[in-house]
């Protein structure tokens, strides 16, 4: 008989289980789940657009819904049987916070705070810890300057403790009553096994490395002098923590008989440590050093892996260098976008037809323009900045505008920015002297949608590869799973063997790549304009440039 192992995939809208034969590859069953509650699955204020929460018993009840639906498919084919699951692997969104009690429970599944929002889990893209964000780069800056170091020199609203800080801040009852913060990738595999204390949950060194500032340099979390410094009401916030965490080849537990039957898997399969979607995507998207992975999205994350042993510098602006975030044994390096396929969803919905046959539409149309035609230039802050500047008070921008500009020039005109955005991160990584032989995209948008690849590749210069499967995080999840199960020794001993790509590669074009190259000085120009505070630039002749620009475009 052959063995498998079960990938569970928590998205920012939905979660997906995929079951794969972890000798061959083949995925034997898919299911998929969107969460209930809010406007997809998200709760959010309209009188504070940086708010975004989820509740947590919607992820539980997506699970449930998702293994089942990978089962069912599995269950059809020769040579399945759930009693062959050798390991499960699981990843989510991050950094994704929510209070707990003394018994693991979500505070938002109590009585008392079952519609209070603030109980909910804080999603990856809540801005509101902005404030608190900015007082934790400077006190960092005084006190802890090596805390800066290893995530890029600005401390992000987006990650672990600005959103603490902030329900402290905004909700005092809710913070008092938290016996832990739990983040999302850790409390899943915490559930699964049956955990009742909190402090008996192994954490993942992916969320405490990249978002909580952990280090072993360092002796793991932030001192207590510092969260004293901070705020005094934090000073007993690392008492409800831990001290150690792990890499997700270790066994987080073993299933439990509660859960082993409501999902119809075999009590006592080992569970891998969680981790975050974009590192376990990276995995398996087959990420290797030299190789980034680009895991494109609702947002997107830049992932590579340097040589085993190997020490990366400090990188300013980007999101972390964590020892075996990714791959164990190799230092990872995290960068990203806070925006992507939000900035089209938004395009779509609030200012055009908000249908698929739209998309459709406007990808026909835009694929008929010509790099540099549409006279347009645009910023990809429509979400802030998460790299280089890490500043989620920057917001979007489009130059160039006239009379004539119609809805396919402003869509391309975004996918543009986007890559062009990409291009400053890879640009900000070399500078630092670690090279990119390889990029490797994987995602819904990568996977569909053949103009915003061949953009990327004129943009960037560079050969674009996609992966075959369409489930790429859930799979490194099913790798590790399969790793944590004893199947294999090491992840990268399944990569060749399960990692597979497109037949079809996105090359670069010279001539386009020639017009994006002055696109991207501009773009440069406005970005550094507006994202750095030291400098300043006379943008006199920008407006008339991207006039020639486009005059040339329509003349060939």
């Amino acid at each position: 008989m052959s063995r498998f192992s079960l990938g569970i995939d928590f998205g920012s809208n939905s979660a997906r289980a995929l079951i794969v034969d972890i000798e061959t590859g083949e995925e034997f069953g898919v299911g998929t789940s969107s969460y209930k509650g809010g406007e997809q699955g998200v709760y959010i204020d309209a009188s504070n657009p940086h708010l975004a929460r989820q509740n947590p018993e919607s992820y539980l009840k997506s699970m449930v819904k998702c293994v089942k639906e990978a089962l069912k498919a599995a269950s059809a084919k020769p040579g399945f049987s759930p009693e062959n699951m050798v390991g499960i692997g699981v990843d989510t969104t991050g950094s994704t916070p929510l209070p707990v009690d003394s018994t693991m429970t979500p505070l938002a599944s109590t009585e008392k705070f079952k519609n209070n929002i603030n109980a909910y889990a804080w999603m990856w893209k809540d801005h509101t810890g902005m404030e608190e964000a900015e007082k934790i780069t400077k006190t960092a800056a005084r006190m802890r300057p090596q805390y800066l170091a290893k995530c890029g020199g600005t401390y992000s609203s987006e990650w672990f403790f600005s959103k603490i800080w902030h329900c402290l801040n905004a909700d005092p009852d809710v913070y008092n009553s938290a016996a832990s913060w739990v983040e999302f990738c850790d409390f899943i595999p915490a559930v699964l096994a049956g955990i009742k204390n909190p402090s008996q949950i192994k954490r993942s060194i992916c969320a405490a490395g990249h978002k909580a500032m952990f280090c072993t340099e360092w002796g793991g979390l932030p001192d207590n002098e510092f969260l004293s410094a901070l705020s005094p009401e934090l000073s007993g916030l690392a008492g409800k923590l831990y001290n150690t965490a792990y890499t997700s080849d270790k066994v987080a537990g073993t299933l439990s008989k509660k859960w082993a039957k409501k999902l119809g898997l075999r009590e006592g399969t080992p569970i891998a440590v969680g981790a975050f979607d974009a590192h376990l995507g990276a995995v398996g998207a087959g990420v290797s050093p030299g190789k980034l992975v680009k895991i494109i999205g609702t947002s997107s994350c830049d992932m590579m892996v340097a040589q085993p042993s190997v020490k990366v510098p400090d990188i300013p602006g980007v999101c972390g260098i964590v020892d075996g975030s990714i791959l164990p044994g190799c230092y990872a390096i995290e960068a990203g976008q806070s925006a992507v396929g939000d900035i089209f969803n938004w395009f779509v919905s609030y200012l055009c037809e908000d249908s698929h046959k739209r998309f459709a539409k406007l990808d026909e149309e835009a694929t008929g323009l010509k790099p540099g035609e549409s006279g347009l230039l645009a910023l990809d802050w429509n979400n802030g900045n998460r790299t280089i500047l890490v500043d989620p008070k920057l917001s979007g921008l489009i130059m160039g505008m006239t009379l004539h500009s119609s809805q396919a020039d402003i869509y391309r005109a975004l996918i543009e920015a986007t890559a062009f955005g990409a291009r400053r991160i890879i640009d900000r990584i070399e500078e630092y002297k670690v090279g990119i032989n390889e990029i490797i995209n994987c995602g819904g948008i990568a996977e569909k949608n053949p103009l915003f690849m061949q953009i990327y590749a004129d943009v960037l210069g560079k050969p674009m590869k996609v992966t075959a499967s369409s489930q790429t995080c859930a799979l490194g999840s099913a790798m590790f799973g399969a790793v944590a199960g004893g199947a294999y020794e090491k992840v990268e001993e399944m990569q060749d063997k399960i990692c597979r790509f497109k037949d079809k590669i996105f090359q670069p074009v010279p001539a386009n790549t020639a017009v994006y190259n002055e696109l991207y000085r501009l773009y440069c120009e406005l970005h550094d304009s507006f994202g750095v505070k030291e400098k300043s630039f006379d943008h006199y002749g920008l407006m008339k440039k991207l006039l020639e620009i486009s005059s040339k475009a329509k003349s060939k």
